[in-house]
């Protein structure tokens, strides 16, 4: 019998967001490591704001909206205000019943600038990778670190001459007030000379010879090498030094004074990056550069084993730049300002750390795969079974700390 196609709606709805979500989503894992990573937030949030006053929108809230809009690739904040009126799913997440009104989108904003004053995404961030850290999942001694362009949100006729006052290309006539035809034909434009009246501190850069000059800013991570995750990141202007630059306050900041490896492409081959590398106590397996010239990195480091591993695991980093450009839509900003652009990278590093924690998997298979070879090894050896192949280096770290417990999250 064929059904009748009823258009009323029903008055009450006695299931909650919470019961409509599946158990086994991979948002439920996300969500349980943001609110443990919040809750250590809550010190911070009280000295953000006053204690009179109209209530503002929950920091909580923002901040898992704004992870949204990087999870699900949401172009604008007006599209995410949008998706969180009528998707139960995004009002779960971010802690909004069926019937709490949607923000509008400029209060979102505007909200949104108080936690960039307060570096909460960077703090936010590196919770997170402590998080990953206390689970066991990131190397301490391994690393990669890289850098990409990211385009800004600025278009070539907004790069004009400083000193002829955006001089550049006239109208022509019948042309559009709001979008004049410009002829760069010719003219030689510099960093030097002109400026992006759109985004002042974006600049003209290219990704290599031969390609189009875009105006840009410099994104940079620090990955760990035992399961890809991000350690660090910094955005810095697109001047061609910007890589080297970020790779060196990038290692600083890595914890303890242990000795480290970390692997490179060859633009950061130079005599200048290796020697302030060394300096740190930081062993460059940067890939060698020979062509028409003299590499820094000679034999004394492409002898051991550990530079062929650095080489082969380096390439993962390139799984992070392609998660952020094609799910967190880093592949053409959306804003303006290079301590904003830097704010919402952050955020979507964290997001990308997240979504690591979280793979989607049935019992511990998700465990499995994120756990390290030398801790199954570990246990291996502890419950009695065939050692083989194990260094006397891998059995005694059963003696040197307590073995990994799965977490069901």
């Amino acid at each position: 019998m064929r059904g009748t196609d009823f258009q009323q709606s029903a008055m009450f709805s006695y299931l909650s967001p919470e019961q409509r979500v599946p158990a086994d989503h991979p948002l439920r894992a996300i969500r349980q490591i943001t609110d443990k990573v919040l809750k250590q937030l809550s010190r911070l949030f009280s000295r953000m704001y006053s204690q009179v006053g109209r209530p503002s929108i929950p920091p909580e809230k923002l901040l898992r909206a704004l992870l949204l809009q990087a999870l699900y690739t949401i172009r604008s904040e007006r599209m995410l205000m949008e998706e969180l009126n009528y998707n139960l799913l995004f009002r779960w997440f971010v802690g909004l019943n069926l019937d709490d009104e949607v923000w509008d989108v400029t209060v979102f904003t505007k909200n949104r600038e108080r936690l960039l004053k307060a570096e909460v995404a960077s703090r936010f961030f590196h919770l997170v990778v402590e998080e990953a850290r206390g689970l066991e999942l990131m190397s301490d001694e391994h690393f990669t670190v890289d850098g990409t362009l990211l385009e800004a949100c600025a278009s070539l006729k907004s790069f004009k001459k400083v000193e002829e006052g955006g001089a550049g290309g006239g109208k022509g006539e019948g042309d559009d007030p709001g979008n004049p035809s410009v002829d760069f034909h010719g003219e030689k434009r510099r960093n030097q000379t002109h400026q992006s009246t759109t985004d002042a501190e974006a600049l003209l850069a290219r990704k290599g010879a031969g390609k189009e000059a875009k105006l840009s800013y410099s994104g940079h991570v620090l990955m760990e090498n035992r399961n890809g995750l991000v350690t660090e990141v910094a955005v810095l202007p697109a001047d061609g030094r910007a890589e080297r630059d970020a790779a060196l306050v990038m290692m600083e900041a890595i914890p303890g004074d242990q000795p480290v490896t970390v692997g490179a492409d060859k633009g950061y081959d130079s005599k200048e990056f290796v020697a302030e590398a060394r300096h740190l106590k930081v062993t460059p397996h940067v890939a060698q550069n020979n062509k028409r010239r003299k590499s820094a990195i000679d034999g004394r480091t492409t002898r051991h084993g550990g530079y062929a591993i650095s080489q082969q695991k380096r390439k993962r980093v390139e799984e992070i730049f392609g998660w952020l450009k094609t799910v967190g839509g880093m592949r053409k900003l959306r804003h303006r300002g290079m301590e904003l652009v830097g704010w919402m990278f952050t955020l979507a590093a964290a997001a990308y750390n997240l979504v690591q924690h979280a793979e989607p998997g049935h019992g511990d298979s998700r465990w499995e795969r994120m756990r390290s070879s030398v801790s199954t090894r570990c246990e291996k050896v502890q419950e009695g079974l065939p050692a083989r192949a194990i260094s006397p280096v891998t059995r005694s770290c059963v003696a040197v700390r307590p073995l990994l417990v799965p977490i069901h999250i």
